[in-house]
């Protein structure tokens, strides 16, 4: 092969390794760019947002309402008699039936003269019989016979004195309910009138109220009342019992009772309590957070997810709270409502939802 061939192959052969190199290479970055696609696709997740699932709930509709929860028995309990504690048969804070004995109070003078008085009461007894058979046999004046009637009648009376006085030793339950805090010990010296503890029946609370004079033609009795407590979201009804005849000529308000079942002692009472007594028929509605509403220039609408996805629908609203709207069209019940995260979602979003309690 002369030189010119040679020159010639060397060119080719320079030529396609040039051309090896470039489309390794090109093929080397289609991957990287193929692989750093699906490592972007891959990283992005569902958005992570929060929400609750809509249900009905009562209307609360009607006169704003504040007051306090009532015991439906609460009793100081205290001593009649003077003497030592002999024995205290209750813990603080323990359940106790009515009539179970609580407290003791030491009654052997007591006890001793009842023994006493009994004995003389037999021998009596007997000494009336015998003047009696007498009296028959005209033996005896009708007077004696009387004025000895007379002694035994008033020594029966002197017994069920000292055992009227013995009861009053012991401090029983007046009804089934718990007990509070105890102010004596056993060997303490109490007084009449001595604070012993306090018992409360609180399976039932009375929440008590005002409403202006200008609601007393409505027959107030029987009507329902729906309140809150502070630190509980929860929503209780009570029934309206009792309604006071007089006026306060001072605050021209009525005073009122409703009646609450504690049935699960979830609230205590002396607790403030704030709610709307309902008029009228009480409607059904679905009620969402505030903070879930969008409100827009045509109307509100709400974040609600479909299929994975969150949708905005439009909703129309009626009254609201310090923290529920009342919607009234436009979600249904169970639809999942968006209420955390709506600054960074847009329609067709897939999302990742934590529900809440309403």
């Amino acid at each position: 092969m002369n030189r010119k061939g040679k020159k010639l192959l060397w060119i080719v052969l320079l030529v396609a390794v040039v051309v090896w190199i470039m489309v390794t290479k090109s093929g080397k970055d289609g991957n990287e760019t193929k692989a750093g696609a699906s490592g972007g696709s891959a990283g992005r997740g569902n958005l992570p947002v929060s929400g609750i699932v809509a249900q009905y709930s009562k209307s609360s509709n009607g006169i704003p309402v504040n007051g306090s929860l009532l015991a439906n028995e609460e009793v100081e309990l205290v001593t009649e008699i003077v003497g030592k504690v002999r024995k205290i048969y209750f813990q603080e804070g323990s359940f106790v039936r009515k009539g179970q004995l609580l407290l003791k109070v030491d009654d052997a003078d007591l006890q001793a003269q009842l023994t006493r008085s009994e004995f003389q009461k037999k021998l009596l007894a007997e000494k009336l019989e015998r003047q009696r058979i007498l009296l028959k046999r005209e033996s005896i004046s009708r007077e004696a016979f009387d004025q000895l009637q007379t002694d035994y009648n008033m020594l029966e009376a002197d017994i069920e004195l000292l055992k009227v006085k013995i009861g009053r030793t012991e401090i029983r339950a007046p009804f089934d309910g718990e007990m509070g805090f105890r102010y004596v010990s056993e060997g303490s010296y109490v007084q009449p009138s001595s604070k012993i503890a306090t018992i409360v029946d609180n399976s039932v609370l009375k929440y008590e109220f005002y409403v202006p004079e200008r609601y007393a033609d409505n027959q107030l009795k029987g009507w329902e009342v729906l309140f809150r407590v502070t630190g509980s979201d929860k929503l209780y009804s009570a029934q309206v019992y009792a309604v006071d005849p007089l006026i306060d000529m001072k605050t021209r308000m009525i005073l009122l009772r409703a009646r609450f079942r504690n049935a699960n002692h979830e609230l205590m009472p002396g607790m403030f309590a704030k709610g709307h007594i309902v008029f009228g028929d009480k409607d059904r509605f679905i009620a969402v957070p505030t903070e879930a509403v969008v409100p827009e220039m045509d109307g509100k609408r709400l974040w609600v997810v479909k299929k994975g996805k969150a949708v905005s629908v439009p909703v129309e609203t009626e009254s609201r709270d310090e923290k529920n709207v009342e919607v009234i069209s436009g979600i249904s019940v169970g639809d999942t409502v968006l209420t955390g995260g709506l600054m960074q979602l847009r329609e067709g979003m897939s999302v990742s939802v934590t529900l809440k309690e309403l």
